[in-house]
């Protein structure tokens, strides 16, 4: 097969769907607007969540505690996780990246007490739980806080 013999799937290229070009086109007149009224106009239409007047869903429903717009939410990792690291490994957020653990890191890491821990790991992350800490202490490692 050569470049110049590739095509597209069957049916999977449509041509445009061109409208308001006359009416022998089958959308001509008013364009698959209709007649009059907001929506026909050229910059018509509402803002979204707009509902006629009425006050908005989002205004009806009740609003419950706090949400901290300026929050850096930390990637949380279990201890039990970190298993899967060599004995006297230095464990941190890139460490994390490259064996698959974390997808992404925008902001940093929370090690949780989840599971247990048996290698020495020297553990560096943005925090610690109390019980994360205590165990990989316990297995001999370090948890530091960067």
């Amino acid at each position: 097969m050569n470049l110049h013999e590739l095509s597209p799937a069957a049916g999977s290229n449509t041509k445009a769907y061109r409208k308001g070009r006359g009416n022998g086109s089958g959308n001509g007149k008013t364009g698959g607007r209709g007649q009059k009224g907001q929506w026909a106009r050229s910059g018509g239409g509402v803002r979204v969540g707009f509902e006629g007047g009425q006050m908005p869903l989002t205004r009806r429903i009740p609003k419950r505690g706090f949400h901290n717009i300026f929050a850096k939410p930390l990637e949380a990792v279990n201890v039990s996780t970190l298993e899967k690291f060599e004995d006297g490994a230095v464990v941190d957020a890139k460490a994390l990246l490259e064996k698959g653990i974390l997808s992404k890191c925008e902001y940093g890491v929370k090690i949780l007490g989840n599971g247990s821990l048996t290698k020495k790991l020297t553990v560096q992350a943005s925090a610690f739980s109390a019980s994360a800490k205590e165990k990989i202490e316990a297995a001999g490692g370090k948890a530091e806080v960067i």
